[in-house]
C-alpha cells in the first residue's frame, strides 16, 4: 500500500481547500498559508468530514436506548427527571469555590463550548421527551393542577443512524467540532460574510464601534423571547458567530470581548501593512484571534478547571479522531451548571463594584441571572464601558462550589421552550442525556477504565447522605441505573470527578493533536516558531487590557482563578438575598385574542354563498325589471288613470295576517271596487238600491280604521295613514250613498271592538266551506261524516252557512272563472230566481242537481234557458253565436269570430238547419244527438273553498284517463256507455280503435292496472328486486361511469388518507394535524381529478365526435350535462371538507409551536427560537395557498349560485359571465398546489390530459365562431317568436335534432345562446325558431323587426358555433320514437318531422317505423309556426309513419260544461271538414294535460314485439319530470324498455 508523505497531504490539503473554499475565490489574494475553511471541512484529508459542522458525535462509550436503536428511556425505566433534579442538585446558593474559580472561568468555559458543540436545535421529525411535573410542584404546578407537562423536543440526529443495534442514533454537531473560533467567525461561509464589514479586515459593526450590528437575519442568531419581560425581536441581540451568544449578558459580554479583539488586530495589521486588502487583513486577524483563542483555552482555562495540565504537543496526528463525544457535551455543561452563582458583580478599574439597576426592584449588588437571559433592553449594559465592567466584575467574582448543588435561577428559571418561559436547566439535561443515549454512570466509568463505586455511599463522602437516600430511592436502590450525568455530579466535589476529568481532558487533548490547523503545527505553515511562543505568552488578561485599556494591575495575572492578594476582591459570595427574585414561570396562549377573528373569517367563509346569493337576487331582480320594461315597450299603462278617482288604504284581513295597501274606487254603477298595487282588481262590491250600508268608525287609536258593513258580504275593514284621510273618504261615501239612495248608517266603537265585529275573509272562507260541504253532501248523498268535520258548535255553523248567499264574485271563484266572463253572467242570471244579485243555498243546489244528477236533456234544455236571451222560448243564430263566444273565452278567444261564424253556419247546416234562424229546443237537442253521453258526464267544476270540499267532489266524479288499446273487447272500459262507437278514430296503425286521449269513466284504470301487474311477482320483497333489477338494466351505462368515476375519487382519497396517516416520510404534519391533514390532502387528490376531468364533459364537439362511435354503446354522452353538475356538486362538497380539513390545520398552526411548524413545513419557517407561530390571518391572507384557497372559495360561490336554475332561468347572461371564472378557477388552482406548502404540486398530473383535450375541443369552437353568417329571412311569428333563416357554412354537417349556439353581432360576440336546430339535414338554409322570453332574446327580436331592418342587406349577421349533439338525435335508432314538445321545446322535433318525412319519400330504410308526436302548449295560438310544420308533415306522410297529438292545457276540466261544448264543436268540424277546429291540422287536439304512464302502457300493447322504445322530450322541467316519472313506472314492468332523453330550457 502507497503512503502519502505529510508534504503531499498538505499539498492536497491546499488544492482541495483552494477549490471548494469560497474565501480562496479568484478575487482573494495569494496567502502564504492554507486558509481554514469555516465550516470545518478538509481539516483531515484522509477523513474530511471529521469536526465538520453537521457531522455526527462520536461516542466514547456504547449508545444505551430502550430499543437498542433510538428510543430514548424514559419512565418508568428510569425516573421522572424534574424528581431527580429535586433531590440531587438542589441546594442553597453562596458557596464559594474551593479553588477559588473565578466567574469569568465559568463564561469562558461555556463560551468555548459554543465555540466546539451545538446539540439544542429541535431534530425534525419531531420527537418528544416531555417532563411531567410532578402534582404540586411550587415551582411548576403550585395550583396542583397535576397536568402540568414541560415540553422537551429531542435534538438532531444523523440520518444515517438509528437504523439498527449495529448503528444506533447519534446527534449531530451544529457548528464546527475545532477550537477554531467559530464562536466569533460562525460555521459557514455565508455566516462569515454576514459578521464582517469587508473593509479593513474588521468584523461589521454597529452604530457603536464597540458592538456589533444588531441581528437581522433569522437565518443567523437565536431570538428566543426575554423570560422575565415577554420581550421579542432582533432588537438588542447582537451578529456572533454563535447562535446562541446572546443568551446572558455575561456570554454575550465575551463574545463582544473577542468581536472588539478581531478589530483590534486587524487595525494593528492595517497600520503595519497598509498595502494589504481587506481579506489579507481578516485572514491574518482572524488566525491569530483563534491562535490565541486555542491557547488560552487549552493551556490557561482548561488547568484552572480540571487542576490538570495537558500533556505536551507532539504534533499533528491525523489519525486522531477529535470529533466532539456526547459524554463531554453533558461532562462539561453540568459541572459548568454547579459553578454559576445567582448574580454577577460590576465593577470599574478602580475596584469599585457598582450598583446595578433593575426593572421594578430598585438596584441591587449583582445582575440577577434568572432575570437576564436574553435580554434586550438591560439599562446596565449600555456602553462599552458598562460591558468592560461586567469583565472586570466576573474576572474578580469567585464562583459557586464546584459540587452537585445547582442555584435555582438556572433549575426552576433556565429559559423554557415552547408556550413555557421557564424550565428546569437540570431536568432538561437529563432528558437531552437520555434523547443522546448515554451509558449510565458505571457503565461509562468501566468503559473509560475507572473504578464505579460498589454503593452509593461510595460516590462522594462530602454528599449529604440524605440526597443520597433520596436519590438513591427514585432509582429503587440500584446503583448500576444512575445515570451519567447525576452520577458525575455527585462524585464531583472542588474539582470535577475522574469520570468528568477524563472525559473533558480526553476530549481536549484530542482536539489539539487531531487538529491540522492548531497553530503549534509548524508544517502547517501558519505560524513561525517566533509568532507561535508570542502567542503562548498570551493569556486572556492580555486580551482583556488591550481591548479595555484598564491598567494590568487591576487584574490577577490568572483571570480565571483568583487568590488571596489578588487585586480587587469581591464584596463578598454572593446569595439570593439582596437581588431581585426571579420572574415566575408564564404560559403564553398561542391563540390569546384571535378567537374572534378567526371565527369571523370562517363565518365570512361561509357567508360567500349567501352573499353571492344576496347579488345574484339583485342581477336576477334587475334583469326582471329589465325583461318587464322591454315587455311593456310601446304599450301605455291605462291602469293607472284609474288611481287618480280612487283612495289608497290598507286593508286588514283578519287576525294574524299582515295588511295590505290598496285603491277604493267608487264607481259610478253603484260599484265598489278593491284593486292592489299593481292596480289588479281584488274584489268588486255590487250595491243595491235601498240596501242598509253600515259604517263604523273607530273613536280611538288616531281615529284612523273604519268598517264597512254590507249585508251578504265579507265586511271591509281600513286604516288609513291619518284622520282626515279617513273624513275624505267618509265624505265621499256619504255623498255617493245619498245619491244612490242608499241607506248609510254610522256608528263609533273602540278599535279593538270595531276589529273583534268585523266579518274578515277568513271567516267568509270557513262560512262558505260548510256551505259547499252541505251542498254537495246533499246533492251526492254523501254522509255528514264523509263531507267532513265541523266546528263544535256545528248546528249554529250549519244554520249560518245555509242562510248566507253567495255573490257574482264568489260565485265566479267557485267555478274557477273571472266575474266578468260571459258564462258567469249567463249562469249566475239563470240561477238568481229572485234577481237580487246573490245565490241562496237553494239557488245553488237547483243548478247543481241538474248538472250532477240530470238527464242530458236537462242539461240541453238548461243550456238552452240560459242562452234564451229574450226568453222567448227560442234560440237564434246571435244567440247561439253569443254562448260559443262564452265557451270560447275559456280558450283565450283561441277563435277570430270568423272562424266561429263559419263554425256555427257548420253546425247548422250539418243538423240541417240551414234554412231557420232560431232554434227551439228540441232542434237544439237534435243537434247534440250524437254527444248525449258527453252531455251526460257534464259536471259544473266547483272548486269550493278549503281542502275538503276537493276531496268530497274526487270521490264521486269520473275518473280520468287516456290509453291506448288494441282491441277494444279486451280492455273493460270499452265496454263502458260513456264512449260511444263514433268517437274511435284510429291514431296509429289499422289497429288502434280507441282515440288517444279520451277521457274514461268508472273504475275502468283499476282493472287496467290490475291487468297490467299480472307479469308482476307477488312478494313485496320479490317486487323491489324486480324492480331494482329493471332500474339497473336501464340505467348500466350511467351507474358503471358514476360507479368508475366515484370509485376512483374514493380510490385518490383513500391512497392520499392511508399515506399521510400511516406511510408518509415523517415530517411532523400527520402528528400535528391529524384529521386536517388527512381530510384536506384526500379531498385535495379527489378535487384535482373532478376538477380536471369534468372539463371532458363540456368538450361538445368530442362528445358530437364520440357519440357516433362505438363508445356511445358504453357511455352516455346524452347525459354529459347531468354527469357535469353531479361532478361539479360532488367537487364543491369535497371543496367545503377540503377547507374545513384547512380550518381545523390552521387552528393547529396557530397553536403549535415554531419549533414544531419548523419541522412541518421547513422551506416556510426557521426555527429562531422566537417560539411564537404565525397568527391565523397570516395563513389566510399572507400565504400563496391561503389567499389562492380564499379566492377560489369566493370564485366557487359565485359560479354555483350563478349557475342554479333558478337565476340560470333569470339572467343568462350572468350564468355566462360567471361561469367564464373557470379560466381564473383553473389558474388558482395551479398557483394554490405549486407553492408545495406540504406535498409537490399534483394537480398538473390530473389536469395536462383533460386541459389538452378541452383546449383542442375550444380551438375547433373558435374557428367556427369568427366566421360571419348572413341571415337570409327574417319572420317576426305569433307568440313572440323570431324565426331565423341563415346561410348554411360550408362543410357544416349536422343531424336533425342537434343543437348549436349563435352570437349577434349587434348584441355583442360574448354572449353565446343554445338554440336547437329547426331547419331539416337536407335543406339548404339553417333555420332556428327563438321565443323572446329574456332581455337577450327580446332585444334579438327587436334587432330583426320590420322597423329596424331594412332588407336582407342590412340584418345583423350572427356567429355560429356547433353543431352539437343531443339525445334527440338518436330517434331514428328506435322503432318506435315518442316525441314529447312543450312551449317553445318543440323545436328539435320540428327538424327531426321534417327530415323523417323526407328520407320516407326519397324510400330510405329506416329503422324507425313510427314516431308518436305530442305537442302540448298553452294554446294553439303560442306556436302557430308549428302547425305550419305539422300540416307539411301530413301532407307528405303517405306511409302514416307520424300521429300527431296536441294538448291544449289551458282549457278548463274535460266535463267541464264549456270544455265539453268545445269538445263537441271540435269533434263536428273534424268530423264535416276532416280538421281541428283550433289547429286546422288533421291531427287529434285534446284539452289538458298528456296522461304519459296509461300512454306508454297502451304502447306496449300496440307494438308487443318492441323492446326498446325511445322517448325524446324537450321542455319545461315539470313536463320531461313527469315524462320521466311514467318511463320509471313504466321500466319496473317486465316488458318494453322506454329509453328517456329529455333537454330542458
Amino acid at each position: 500500500m502507497l503512503r502519502a508523505s505529510p508534504e503531499a497531504l498538505v499539498l492536497l490539503g491546499a488544492l482541495l481547500t483552494g477549490l471548494l473554499d469560497p474565501a480562496s475565490g479568484q478575487d482573494a489574494p495569494s496567502l502564504p498559508w492554507e486558509v481554514q475553511r469555516f465550516d470545518g471541512w478538509f481539516n483531515n484529508l484522509r477523513h474530511h468530514q471529521r469536526g465538520a459542522a453537521g457531522s455526527r458525535l462520536q461516542r466514547l462509550v456504547p449508545a444505551n436506548y430502550a430499543d437498542g436503536v433510538y428510543q430514548a428511556l424514559e419512565e418508568p425505566l428510569l425516573p421522572n427527571p424534574r424528581r431527580l433534579s429535586n433531590a440531587a442538585t438542589q441546594g442553597r446558593a453562596g458557596l464559594a469555590s474551593l479553588r477559588n474559580r473565578t466567574v469569568l472561568g465559568v463564561f469562558f468555559g461555556y463560551h468555548v463550548l459554543s465555540d466546539l458543540v451545538s446539540v439544542e436545535m429541535p431534530g425534525c421529525p419531531a420527537e418528544f421527551l416531555n417532563i411531567h411535573i410532578p402534582p404540586g410542584d411550587p415551582v411548576f404546578d403550585p395550583d396542583q393542577r397535576g397536568n402540568v407537562v414541560l415540553p422537551f423536543q429531542r435534538s438532531r440526529w444523523d440520518r444515517e443512524t438509528g437504523r439498527s443495534p449495529s448503528n444506533p442514533r447519534d446527534l449531530t454537531n451544529q457548528v464546527t467540532g475545532w477550537l477554531d473560533g467559530s464562536a466569533i467567525y460562525g460555521s459557514s461561509h455565508s455566516w462569515s460574510d454576514a459578521l464582517r464589514s469587508f473593509s479593513g479586515g474588521q468584523l461589521a459593526s454597529g452604530p457603536d464601534p464597540a458592538f456589533p450590528r444588531d441581528s437581522q437575519d433569522p437565518l443567523l442568531m437565536w431570538t428566543a423571547p426575554d423570560p422575565a419581560t415577554g420581550q421579542r425581536g432582533h432588537q438588542g441581540l447582537y451578529a456572533f458567530g454563535a447562535q446562541r451568544g446572546n443568551r446572558e449578558p455575561f456570554l454575550q459580554a465575551l463574545g463582544l470581548l473577542w468581536f472588539r479583539y478581531h478589530n483590534l488586530c486587524a487595525q494593528r495589521l492595517a497600520q503595519e501593512h497598509p498595502h494589504w486588502g481587506d481579506e489579507e487583513l481578516f485572514q491574518h486577524a482572524r488566525k491569530k484571534v483563534i491562535a490565541t483563542y486555542q491557547n488560552i483555552a487549552l493551556y490557561e482555562w482548561l488547568p484552572s478547571f480540571l487542576q490538570q495540565t495537558p500533556p505536551e504537543y507532539a504534533g499533528y496526528r491525523p489519525f486522531t479522531d477529535p470529533s466532539i463525544s456526547p459524554e463531554f457535551v453533558v461532562a462539561s455543561e453540568q459541572f459548568f451548571s454547579t459553578m454559576v452563582p445567582p448574580g454577577v458583580y460590576m465593577r470599574n478599574s478602580s475596584c469599585h463594584f457598582r450598583k446595578v439597576v433593575n426593572n421594578g426592584f430598585g438596584s441591587s449588588p449583582a445582575l440577577r441571572v434568572c432575570n437576564s437571559y436574553w435580554t434586550r433592553e438591560n439599562p446596565n449594559l449600555n456602553s462599552v464601558q458598562e460591558v468592560n465592567q461586567l469583565l472586570l466584575g466576573m474576572a474578580s467574582q469567585i464562583s459557586e462550589l464546584e459540587d452537585r448543588i445547582v442555584i435555582e435561577d438556572l433549575r426552576d428559571y433556565w429559559p423554557g421552550p415552547g408556550k413555557f418561559s421557564r424550565t428546569d436547566y437540570v431536568a432538561s439535561s437529563i432528558q437531552r442525556g437520555r434523547d443522546m443515549g448515554l451509558p449510565s454512570y458505571t457503565q461509562a466509568l468501566l468503559a473509560l477504565g475507572l473504578e464505579a463505586p460498589k454503593n452509593w455511599s461510595g460516590l462522594n463522602p462530602y454528599v449529604d447522605p440524605k440526597v443520597l437516600q433520596a436519590t438513591a430511592a427514585l432509582y429503587n436502590q440500584d446503583l448500576s441505573r444512575l445515570e451519567l450525568l447525576l452520577g458525575g455530579l455527585l462524585e464531583s466535589y472542588g474539582d470535577p470527578g475522574p469520570l468528568f476529568s477524563n472525559i473533558v481532558l480526553s476530549q481536549f487533548v484530542r482536539l489539539r493533536d487531531g487538529d491540522r490547523y492548531w497553530f503549534e503545527n509548524t508544517r502547517n505553515g501558519l505560524f513561525t516558531k517566533e509568532e507561535i511562543a508570542d502567542i503562548r505568552n498570551t493569556t486572556l488578561r492580555d486580551v482583556l487590557v488591550a481591548v479595555t485599556n484598564v491598567d494590568p494591575s487591576v487584574l490577577q495575572p490568572n483571570v480565571f482563578v483568583w487568590h488571596n492578594g489578588s487585586p480587587c476582591p469581591q464584596p463578598q459570595q454572593l446569595t439570593t438575598k439582596g437581588l431581585p427574585r426571579c420572574a415566575p414561570l408564564t404560559v403564553l396562549d398561542y391563540f390569546k385574542g384571535s378567537g374572534p377573528g378567526y371565527g369571523l373569517i370562517i363565518v365570512a367563509l361561509c357567508c360567500f354563498p349567501l352573499v353571492s346569493l344576496v347579488i345574484s337576487g339583485m342581477v336576477a331582480h334587475l334583469r326582471n325589471q329589465e325583461r318587464k320594461k322591454l315587455q311593456k315597450k310601446g304599450k301605455e299603462s291605462v291602469e293607472m288613470e284609474a288611481v287618480k278617482d280612487g283612495v289608497t288604504a290598507m286593508e286588514w284581513p283578519g287576525p294574524k295576517e299582515k295588511s295590505c295597501p290598496i285603491t277604493i274606487q267608487l264607481l259610478p254603477d253603484r260599484c265598489l271596487q278593491v284593486l292592489d298595487r299593481r292596480l289588479t282588481v281584488l274584489r268588486t262590491i255590487q250595491l243595491q238600491p235601498l240596501q242598509q250600508v253600515n259604517l263604523i268608525l273607530s273613536s280611538n287609536r288616531g281615529c284612523r280604521t273604519l268598517l264597512l258593513k254590507i249585508p251578504k258580504e265579507y265586511d271591509l275593514v281600513l286604516l288609513f295613514t291619518s284622520e282626515e284621510e279617513r273624513r275624505v273618504f267618509v265624505q265621499q261615501l256619504q255623498g255617493l250613498c245619498m245619491f244612490w239612495a242608499l241607506d248609510l248608517h254610522v256608528a263609533e266603537v273602540g278599535e279593538s271592538e270595531l276589529l273583534r265585529k268585523a266579518v274578515t275573509k277568513q271567516q267568509r272562507g270557513r262560512i262558505l266551506e260548510i256551505f259547499f260541504r252541505q251542498l254537495f253532501a246533499q246533492v251526492l248523498d254523501i254522509n255528514q261524516a264523509d263531507a267532513g268535520t265541523l266546528p263544535l258548535d256545528s248546528s249554529q255553523k250549519v244554520r249560518q252557512a245555509l242562510t248566507c248567499e253567495l255573490s257574482r264574485a264568489e260565485f265566479a271563484e267557485s267555478l274557477g272563472l273571472k266575474p266578468q266572463d260571459m258564462f258567469v253572467e249567463s249562469m249566475f242570471s239563470l240561477a238568481d230566481k229572485d234577481g237580487n244579485g246573490y245565490l241562496s243555498f237553494r239557488e245553488f243546489l237547483d243548478i247543481l242537481v241538474v248538472f250532477m244528477k240530470g238527464s242530458p236533456e236537462d242539461k240541453s234544455r238548461l243550456m238552452f234557458t240560459m242562452y234564451d236571451l229574450d226568453g222567448n222560448g227560442f234560440l237564434s243564430k246571435d244567440e247561439f253565436f253569443t254562448m260559443m263566444r262564452s265557451f270560447i273565452e275559456i280558450s283565450n278567444n283561441c277563435l277570430s269570430k270568423a272562424q266561429l261564424a263559419e263554425v256555427v253556419e257548420s253546425m247548422f247546416r250539418e243538423s240541417g238547419f240551414q234554412d231557420k234562424e232560431e232554434l227551439t229546443w228540441e232542434d237544439f237537442h237534435f243537434m247534440l244527438r250524437d254527444h248525449d253521453n258527453e252531455l251526460r258526464f257534464t259536471q259544473l267544476c266547483v272548486k269550493g273553498r278549503g281542502g275538503g270540499v276537493g276531496d268530497v267532489f274526487k270521490q264521486n266524479i269520473n275518473c280520468r284517463v287516456s290509453f291506448i288499446t288494441r282491441n277494444p273487447r279486451k280492455c273493460s272500459c270499452s265496454q263502458e256507455p260513456g264512449l260511444p262507437a263514433s268517437e274511435a278514430p284510429e291514431l296509429g296503425g289499422s289497429g288502434i280503435k280507441k282515440r288517444f286521449g279520451k277521457k274514461v269513466v268508472g273504475s275502468s284504470p283499476r282493472l287496467y292496472t290490475e291487468a297490467l301487474q299480472e307479469k308482476m311477482p307477488r312478494g313485496l320483497l320479490a317486487q323491489k328486486l324486480q324492480q331494482f333489477k329493471r332500474f339497473v338494466e336501464n340505467y348500466r351505462r350511467h351507474i358503471v361511469c358514476i360507479a368508475v368515476f366515484s370509485a376512483i375519487c374514493v380510490g385518490l382519497f383513500a391512497e392520499r388518507a392511508y399515506y399521510y396517516a400511516f406511510a408518509s416520510p415523517p415530517t411532523d404534519i400527520e402528528e400535528t394535524t391529524y384529521v386536517g391533514i388527512i381530510l384536506s390532502r384526500g379531498t385535495a387528490a379527489s378535487i384535482s381529478f373532478m376538477y380536471s376531468y369534468i372539463l371532458l364533459t363540456m368538450c361538445r364537439n368530442l362528445i358530437t365526435f364520440l357519440r357516433e362511435t362505438f363508445l356511445n354503446r358504453y357511455i352516455p354522452f346524452d347525459a354529459a350535462v347531468d354527469f357535469h353538475r353531479w361532478i361539479a356538486m360532488g367537487a364543491v362538497i369535497l371543496a367545503i371538507l377540503h377547507s374545513a380539513g384547512h380550518a381545523v390545520n390552521i387552528y393547529i398552526f396557530s397553536i403549535s409551536p415554531l419549533s414544531l411548524m419548523a419541522c412541518v413545513f421547513p422551506n416556510v419557517f426557521v426555527n429562531d427560537g422566537s417560539k411564537l407561530p404565525q397568527k391565523y390571518y397570516w395563513w389566510f391572507f399572507e400565504t400563496v395557498p391561503g389567499m389562492t384557497g380564499v379566492l377560489l372559495l369566493l370564485i366557487l360561490a359565485i359560479m354555483y349560485v350563478f349557475a342554479a336554475h333558478h337565476f340560470r332561468h333569470r339572467s343568462f347572461q350572468g350564468f355566462w359571465l360567471t361561469h367564464h371564472l373557470y379560466v381564473l378557477l383553473y389558474a388558482l388552482l395551479i398557483i394554490h398546489g405549486s407553492y408545495a406548502l406540504i406535498q409537490l404540486p399534483s394537480f398538473h398530473i390530473y389536469f395536462l390530459v383533460p386541459a389538452i383535450i378541452y383546449g383542442g375541443d375550444k380551438l375547433v369552437s373558435l374557428s367556427r365562431k369568427k366566421v360571419e353568417i348572413s341571415v337570409v329571412k327574417v319572420e317576426l311569428l305569433p307568440s313572440g317568436v323570431t324565426h331565423l333563416q341563415f346561410e348554411r357554412p360550408q362543410d357544416f354537417d349536422y343531424k336533425s335534432g342537434q343543437w348549436v349556439r349563435i352570437a349577434c353581432l349587434a348584441l355583442g360576440t360574448n354572449e353565446y345562446h343554445p338554440f336547437t336546430l329547426t331547419s331539416a339535414p337536407h335543406e339548404d338554409t339553417l333555420s332556428l325558431h327563438i321565443r323572446a322570453v329574456g332581455p337577450w332574446t327580446t332585444r334579438l327580436r327587436e334587432i330583426y323587426s320590420p322597423l329596424t331592418s331594412q332588407g336582407c342587406a342590412r340584418y345583423p349577421k350572427l356567429y355560429l358555433d356547433g353543431p352539437f349533439g343531443e339525445g334527440h338525435q338518436e330517434w331514428h335508432k328506435f322503432e318506435v320514437s315518442v316525441l314529447v314538445g312543450g312551449g317553445i321545446g318543440v323545436t328539435p322535433f320540428a327538424s327531426i318531422l321534417k327530415d323523417l318525412i323526407f328520407k320516407s319519400a326519397l324510400g330510405n330504410q329506416m329503422l324507425c317505423k313510427k314516431i308518436y308526436f305530442i305537442w302540448v302548449t298553452r294554446t294553439q295560438r303560442q306556436f302557430e309556426w308549428l302547425a305550419d310544420i305539422i300540416r307539411e308533415v301530413e301532407e307528405n306522410d303517405c306511409q302514416d309513419l307520424v300521429s300527431v297529438h296536441i294538448y291544449i292545457t289551458q282549457l278548463a276540466e274535460k266535463f267541464d260544461l264549456r270544455t265539453t261544448m268545445l269538445y263537441i264543436c271540435e269533434r263536428h268540424f273534424q268530423k264535416v271538414l276532416n280538421r281541428s277546429l283550433f289547429t286546422g291540422l288533421r291531427s287529434v287536439t285534446h284539452f289538458g294535460r298528456p296522461p304519459f304512464e296509461p300512454f306508454f302502457n297502451s304502447l306496449q300493447e300496440v307494438h308487443p314485439q318492441v323492446r326498446k322504445i325511445g322517448v325524446f322530450s324537450c321542455g319545461p322541467p315539470g313536463m320531461t319530470k313527469n315524462v320521466e316519472k311514467a318511463c320509471q313506472l313504466v321500466n319496473r314492468q317486465d316488458r318494453a324498455h322506454f329509453m328517456h332523453h329529455y333537454e330542458n330550457f
